[in-house]
């Protein structure tokens, strides 16, 4: 049995599963200009749309086409490229692929031909996530910032913040050898300076990272409030569909009850919870243990309490919200209160009807607002990001505020080091520093065309 090798010539099909007008085979390696000429029988010049007839063994004809060939090191894998445009039938599609692998190429894996890409130094890492975002982006905002991390804008701000860590590390280890003189003697209010405006570059990347986050997985938000405040209507009101149980008994939802719903091309995943508060039943209260747990991983937390008696359930509540790491008030049943809108309502507080619909467009603004961080809607410059790079970019500030808490207690030698676990984690993001068990996890939720 062979070991797939990353030298093999591979071949897979690169459009959607399914019947279409066109379906296009992609081949990729050493061998893949050869495989393509016997494929064709004829010589292919580079980077011409030629047509041809894609023969088998006895010179039958498969089905005919375009051919294209890209003589590496100028093609997106940095290998020879060859595709094939054909009818979009699956089953010639899969037949010459078939064919292409009797002619000396293997099936490729999910990811491969960008994992290519990725090692002849076509693409760094975040350029390579970056086209699965592009495919699944599911709106216009979410694909132009999957669009721009592809062109480089998020690994050039994570560059430039690499370049200014090894500058101070630079500055810091040369200072090592004068460990006689005083650092305020050695550059010490520069470096000082200099690491405190890394910081807030830090800060400042990691919004907006965690921005593209949002735009990539949706914003994961729990409903949380007590029986009847109308958790369920809301859930339901958000959605435009009865997802959830509603009825006039308190306690009715036992379980975590989860909904994508998609808002001003926002996607939330909504998690409707049981109501708190005190007794109930065994189911009841299992239901209320699994809402708290639900708590902890969530991004946003919608604090539903009755309009018509606001503060007790508020009171109840100020744990949770103070736990949150973002939160929103919804006085739910507006439409059951005789002028529930104040004149000046808070930033952090709307006031609707799941049941008329009344206010619903002032919650879409909010939960926008919130999904921003207060950034402008679709601000230049947004990117897509991934949980692993928004995590590499915390270990990064956590190493450059030890670097400062060593630096100053003039503790030259850990501060330094400190700042090349940070390099390090940055390289960590745009591929720099990798190892291959991250590589293959990476490129293994790839489509197979790509």
């Amino acid at each position: 049995m062979s070991i797939a090798s990353d030298d093999d010539t591979i071949a897979a099909i690169a459009t959607a599963p399914g019947a279409g007008g066109i379906g296009v085979v992609r081949l990729s390696g050493p061998q893949a200009l050869s495989i393509a000429t016997a494929l064709c029988a004829r010589a292919l010049p580079p980077r011409r749309a030629l047509r041809a007839h894609f023969l088998d063994a006895d010179n039958a004809t498969i089905d005919d086409g375009l051919v294209l060939a890209f003589p590496g090191p100028h093609s997106f894998t940095g290998e020879d490229v060859v595709e094939l445009q054909a009818h979009g039938s699956p089953v010639l599609l899969r037949r010459l692929v078939e064919r292409c692998c009797e002619l000396g190429a293997r099936a490729a894996g999910p990811g491969e031909y960008s994992r290519r890409a990725f090692l002849n130094g076509k693409l760094d890492l975040v350029q390579a996530e970056a086209i699965a975002d592009l495919i699944a982006a599911a709106d216009l905002r979410a694909a132009r910032a999957a669009r721009r991390s592809l062109e480089g804008v998020f690994s050039a701000r994570v560059d430039t913040l690499a370049q200014r860590l090894l500058g101070l590390r630079i500055h810091i280890e040369a200072s090592i050898d004068f460990v006689d003189d005083p650092i305020d003697t050695l550059g010490g209010p520069a470096l000082r300076s200099g690491l405190d405006d890394a910081q807030a570059q830090l800060r400042q990347l990691l919004a907006e990272a965690e921005r593209g986050r949002r735009l990539r997985d949706g914003l994961h938000a729990v409903l949380l409030g007590a029986p009847n405040a109308g958790k369920s209507s809301l859930l339901n009101a958000l959605a435009g569909d009865a997802r959830a149980i509603v009825t006039d008994v308190a306690g009715t939802t036992r379980d975590v009850l989860r909904e994508t719903v998609r808002i001003d091309g926002l996607e939330l995943v909504l998690a409707d919870t049981a109501g708190l508060r005190d007794g109930g039943d065994a189911i009841e209260r299992e239901g209320m243990r699994r809402a708290r747990a639900e708590l902890e991983r969530a991004d946003l937390v919608l604090l539903v309490v009755d309009a018509r008696d606001p503060a007790p359930a508020r009171a109840a509540l100020a744990d949770a919200a103070a736990a949150a790491p973002a939160c929103l008030w919804i006085h739910n049943k507006r439409d059951l209160v005789e002028d529930p809108v104040p004149s000046a309502p808070a930033d952090d507080t709307v006031h609707v009807s799941a049941l008329t619909g009344a206010g619903m467009a002032g919650l879409h603004a909010a939960l926008r607002r919130l999904a921003d961080g207060g950034a402008p809607e679709a601000a230049d410059g947004e990117f897509s990001a991934r949980a692993r790079q928004i995590e590499a970019l915390q270990r990064t500030a956590g190493h450059v505020e030890q670097a400062a808490a060593q630096l100053q207690h003039e503790q030259l030698e850990l501060a330094a080091e400190e700042l090349r676990l940070a390099h390090r984690a940055l390289g960590e993001i745009t591929g720099q520093v990798s190892a291959d068990a991250l590589l293959g996890h990476i490129f293994s939720s790839f489509c197979i065309g790509k």
